[in-house]
């Protein structure tokens, strides 16, 4: 399940990420004015389903779904959906600019995640990746003022969760279709959900449905993005190319909800967007050791 590796490629495919994932956030917060989180997440889930009925038909159907990997299938989309709770959950709480700019140390736990069980290879510019990353969190948290938000705490933990479930995706990605990746997902999110989403249903108005259809077509078809991305560049390039969401989603939040975010924030979110630059460099060859000894 793999193709040649091409940076255009898997940057073509982020750019289909990138834009749904823009349209997710604002829809997500609009959705959540009347929805909670549970609910928003399994209708999300059950109209991705319908939405992902085509792709299924035209790749070969039930066939393309069938897989072995099933139990790294729910472990890796039990994490994501945590990860998602808490994400759609921060941007109730803080500005949408903050929740990604905090989102954006994902690629942190992801290099991690990736060179440990991977076998990806940490590079000097992957270490500062991480070391600067981790210090822009800290700017934009700074823990030492009191005064915390627990939406920084909730978003902090969501990025660590997309981490994991992003190196689990690579991982997949090797012997899985994309189709089949996001069809799991879809499947073991709507079973994980189905009891509290019962419990606190209540029944949305016309203008939310609108926001939940955005939601799942975003939530769904920005997975395919990424999942086709990873097939031509490792985890650790491909996330990195996603950063040009930290400035535009600022953008969106100043321009659709008067959103002002503070220098620290600002500052913070320009050392992680640093590290990611860095993080994008090619990896230098490995020297070749020259034999010099003589023979005969």
């Amino acid at each position: 399940m793999t193709r040649p590796a091409s940076k255009l490629m898997a940057a073509l495919w982020m750019t289909g990420w990138l834009s749904l994932m823009l349209v997710m956030a604002v829809a997500g917060r609009e959705a959540m004015r009347e929805l909670n989180v549970f609910e928003l997440m399994e209708l999300r889930c059950l109209l991705g389903l319908v939405m992902l009925s085509p792709v299924i038909a035209l790749s070969g159907g039930i066939a393309t779904l069938r897989t072995t990997r099933l139990k790294q299938h729910a472990a890796r989309n039990l994490i994501h959906y945590g990860a998602q709770l808490g994400w759609f959950f921060a941007l109730t709480l803080i500005p949408i600019g903050q929740v990604v700019a905090i989102e954006f140390t994902m690629p942190i736990w992801t290099a991690l995640l990736a060179a440990t069980f991977l076998g990806e290879r940490i590079t000097l510019f992957k270490l500062a990746a991480i070391v600067l990353g981790l210090v822009g969190v800290v700017v934009i948290v700074r823990p030492d003022t009191g005064a915390i938000n627990p939406g920084q705490l909730i978003a902090l933990a969501a990025a660590v969760g997309f981490g994991i479930s992003i190196a689990l995706v690579k991982f997949l990605t090797r012997t899985e279709p994309t189709v089949s990746i996001i069809f799991w997902m879809l499947t073991v999110q709507a079973v994980a959900g189905l009891v509290p989403t019962l419990l606190l249903w209540s029944w949305p108005s016309a203008t939310a449905w609108g926001w939940i259809v955005l939601v799942a077509l975003c939530g769904t078809f920005s997975h395919f993005c990424m999942a086709r991305a990873m097939l031509y560049a490792d985890a650790t390039i491909v996330i990195p190319m996603d950063f040009l969401r930290v400035p535009l989603t600022a953008t969106v939040g100043w321009l659709v909800y008067s959103e002002r975010l503070d220098g620290f924030t600002v500052f913070g979110a320009a050392l992680i967007l640093a590290g990611n630059l860095l993080n994008l460099r090619p990896p230098q060859p490995r020297p070749v050791a020259v034999n010099t000894s003589s023979q005969g």
